[in-house]
């Protein structure tokens, strides 16, 4: 992939945006959030996180008229049949809230005792040329882990303080950006991505 090629990340979410650019920048690709072209946040009515990936990657990339990108993420809990899943950013209601859905979160997970409280973080990326795009690249990640009883670490966001990882003794927020990008489901699903753009753009699909 040549340099000075510029996506748009369908979300509104800081977080992600710094994640995209630490691993998509040093490629000469400037991801830029949806807002600086106008794009408002869609309803995501997917049942499935792909669904709502490509809800997502299509608005963005249809309003502002260039390639898109759309994560779709959450943390699927064994204990709580998968939930919050799919309603992982909004498990509290609105407005979406890091804090509120960690508090519902170990709310529900309170009877729950340590070592059945394992689950994973999904990630979905989904890629668009542009809007009618008909192959989109899509690829999908996911992260193994438990979930503590009590919050550790400041960095990351969403459920990083509560998902602990046993290989590591530590949770997610505890990691730095670049051992976070190496072992997440987001940094994974990246990689992948970027190997399938790149083996595109070389036989002249994109």
């Amino acid at each position: 992939m040549t340099a000075t090629r510029t996506l748009v990340l369908a979300s509104g979410n800081a977080g992600k945006l710094t994640e995209f650019n630490q691993l998509l920048r040093p490629l000469g690709i400037d991801v830029r959030p949806q807002a600086d072209f106008g794009v408002r946040d869609v309803k995501e009515t997917g049942l499935t996180f792909v669904e709502n990936a490509l809800i997502k990657a299509r608005e963005a990339s249809r309003v502002s008229g260039l390639p898109a990108l759309a994560d779709d993420s959450g943390l699927e809990v064994d204990a709580l049949d998968g939930q919050p899943g799919i309603y992982s950013a909004r498990y509290a209601g609105e407005p979406k809230d890091d804090a509120r859905n960690n508090a519902k979160l170990l709310s529900e997970l309170a009877d729950c005792p340590e070592g059945q409280r394992t689950g994973r973080y999904w990630c979905v990326l989904v890629y668009l040329r542009h809007a009618d795009d008909p192959v989109p690249v899509i690829v999908q990640r996911s992260w193994e882990g438990e979930v503590l009883a009590h919050a550790r670490g400041d960095g990351g966001f969403g459920y990083d303080p509560l998902f602990w990882m046993p290989k590591q003794a530590m949770s997610a927020a505890e990691l730095t950006a670049d051992e976070k990008n190496r072992l997440s489901h987001r940094g994974r699903a990246l990689g992948a991505l970027v190997d399938k753009l790149e083996m595109a753009h070389g036989q002249g699909a994109l």
